[in-house]
């Protein structure tokens, strides 16, 4: 076999490269991970809109867990602009957990 060669009988990655060691670090690392997980889903996050007219709260794992009304922003009149501010406090209780998300995900190198 010309032209092969052997680099320390290791599978080509030398003498310092440590297979065992890496797979305990990627179990560490896929453990923390759903620990993460499983507290973001536990966390309640809170968005109000129209100077807190309405509050949404919502879980981490995006189910709205409630909805309060002001009795006082209620208009049967314009109904458009309790929709609205409904769906501001949904979205940003959502924005608020993708950034959790987006801090506790793994920044792997190369990966994207």
């Amino acid at each position: 076999m010309a032209g092969y060669k052997n680099f320390g009988g290791m599978g080509g990655f030398g003498g310092g490269f440590n297979m065992q060691q890496l797979m305990k670090q990627a179990q560490k690392m896929q453990e923390d991970l759903e620990k993460a997980k499983q507290e973001l889903i536990e966390t309640e996050f809170s968005a109000k809109s129209g100077g807190g007219m309405v509050e949404v709260v919502m879980m981490g794992d995006k189910k709205v867990k409630s909805i309060n009304i002001k009795q006082e922003i209620v208009d049967p009149d314009d109904v458009e602009m309790l929709q609205d501010l409904i769906i501001a406090a949904v979205n940003d209780c959502i924005e608020q957990i993708e950034k959790i998300e987006k801090e506790n995900a793994p920044s792997v190198p190369g990966l994207m």
